[in-house]
């Protein structure tokens, strides 16, 4: 009796799941349709709705074809891997928006890391259900940035064999389980600001798409309770700001007095880089080496690129004449071109000739570099140099432009100054800053005063791994043929 009632059971259930996938079959539409009306419970299967062709002792059968359906399913899309050693990033600006239909391969949205700004690409053809983060939130890496409604439960999902199925894929019927603290829904960011406020986020009302509590809903929340003054100042005051934005200050003829109150800046991407890089940097013990460089000839050099330049898409400058000479200087001083580990206490000589130009961008200092220096000419270098600075103004550097550097040269005279004493951009061993170039008095063999172009260059360097010496030989290599350019067609190949 038991195992004839149980067989009775099986049946009519493998029924209703057939039926069921057969509904899903029609259209994803129409389930989503049905779901939206039962927000709060899943939906419920009547057996008067079923299409069952006929039944037989209690047991139901369907005639309809099963193997062809398709299965909806909501895939999840984390912030993968980015680089090595990178554990959160920035996200800048989304590409798409809930509701859209989204291609395989498209891109998603554009994160910052602290080396390079990446854009995330679909790995999935499907809808987008929901997204979890605002522009300018901090992102971990392996957190979830978007659910997206896929009709291909083949499509792989990130360890699925490691994984229990349900974490990475969800059946249709949880899209309603949205990312919550007590049935709220609301993104992380929003939550993390509920509590700087105190906030119990199930007390405040969300004004958002589902009933999800916005920043604004914080905010206004927060003045009603008398926690802060005014939801528009909060929400300047509050808001995160970056190095190099322009701040807007009241006019005095609106009768408001000037703003003299602090204000929080979070440091992102390229400048928290810079806090990590310059702090081991400054426990590093340098030494500099300063010198005046004539640079008549140079200037007289790059007139004639200018003047019997075809191309009027390229801009000729002194930078790449200086960084060829530089690699020529390299490649009788090695040791300048050099890395040093120090946990094993080795000294890399590098084979390529990776010159890094430090470039100041609204988003903060970086350093790409000029890969192979030594087989490049001066043509070439001229065209990457413009293709990095122009990446660099775009924040669009890849980790590749960013990453393998042998040795920095840094253009403090292109803003203005003669003078700078650099800090190294470890695991490097020397770092160079030149001045601008000027017309100062000099004396001649026979005593007579004649306006010369100077320019003045400090090298940084790594004492535990170069001498005053060896950089001292090194520098008079490289002002030996920065003065005298006519050299360059020595090496000539």
């Amino acid at each position: 009796m038991i195992a004839r009632r149980l067989c009775q059971r099986w049946a009519t259930v493998s029924a209703a799941r057939r039926c069921l996938s057969s509904s899903v079959s029609r259209g994803p539409l129409s389930l989503h349709t049905h779901l939206s009306h039962h927000k709060l419970c899943p939906p419920v299967l009547r057996f008067s709705e079923l299409r069952i062709s006929h039944f037989v002792k209690r047991s139901c059968y369907s005639t309809l074809d099963v193997p062809d359906v398709k299965a909806v399913g909501v895939v999840e899309v984390p912030l993968a891997q980015t680089g090595e050693g990178i554990a959160e990033c920035e996200l800048l600006k989304w590409f798409v928006k809930e509701g859209d239909q989204v291609e395989e391969f498209q891109p998603l949205c554009e994160v910052q890391s602290d080396k390079a700004t990446i854009e995330i690409t679909s790995r999935y053809e499907g809808r987008v259900a929901e997204m979890f983060y605002n522009p300018g939130d901090i992102v971990k890496v392996g957190e979830t940035l978007l659910k997206m409604l896929v009709e291909d439960l083949s499509v792989p999902t990130q360890k699925s064999e490691d994984i229990k199925s349900a974490e990475s894929i969800q059946w249709i019927e949880s899209e309603q389980n949205k990312q919550s603290i007590g049935g709220v829904i609301s993104t992380p960011a929003v939550r993390d600001l509920a509590k700087q406020y105190d906030i119990n986020i199930n007390d405040v009302i969300g004004t958002g798409k589902n009933g999800r509590v916005l920043k604004d809903d914080i905010l206004k929340y927060a003045v009603e309770k008398g926690q802060i003054e005014d939801s528009s100042a909060s929400s300047s005051s509050d808001s995160e700001h970056t190095l190099g934005e322009s701040e807007s200050h009241a006019d005095a003829a609106d009768g408001i007095g000037p703003n003299y109150e602090d204000k929080i800046v979070t440091l992102r991407g390229f400048q928290r880089k810079m806090v990590q890089s310059m702090s081991m940097a400054a426990r590093v013990p340098h030494f500099h080496y300063v010198e005046d460089i004539n640079c008549d000839a140079l200037v007289k050099l790059k007139d004639s690129f200018k003047y019997n330049n075809s191309d009027l898409k390229i801009k000729y400058t002194f930078l790449p004449i200086l960084i060829k000479s530089l690699s020529l200087a390299l490649s009788k001083y090695p040791s300048v071109n050099s890395c040093f580990i120090e946990d094993s206490l080795e000294v890399i000589f590098k084979g390529s000739h990776n010159i890094g130009v430090a470039m100041a961008t609204q988003y903060g200092l970086v350093v790409p570099n000029i890969k192979n220096v030594q087989s490049l000419s001066i043509m070439e270098i001229t065209k990457e140099l413009s293709r990095l600075q122009q990446l660099a103004t775009d924040n669009k550097l890849s980790p590749k432009d960013i990453s393998g550097g042998t040795i920095t040269l840094s253009n403090i005279g292109a803003i203005g100054g003669k003078y700078g004493s650099p800090l190294l951009n470890l695991p490097e061993v020397c770092i160079i800053a030149i001045g601008r170039i000027q017309k100062v008095p000099q004396f001649a063999d026979g005593g007579n005063v004649y306006p010369a172009s100077v320019m003045m260059a400090n090298i940084g360097a790594d004492h535990r791994v170069l001498d005053g010496a060896t950089v001292a030989r090194f520098c008079n290599e490289w002002k030996k043929l920065i003065e005298n350019p006519e050299l360059l067609t020595l090496y000539l190949r």
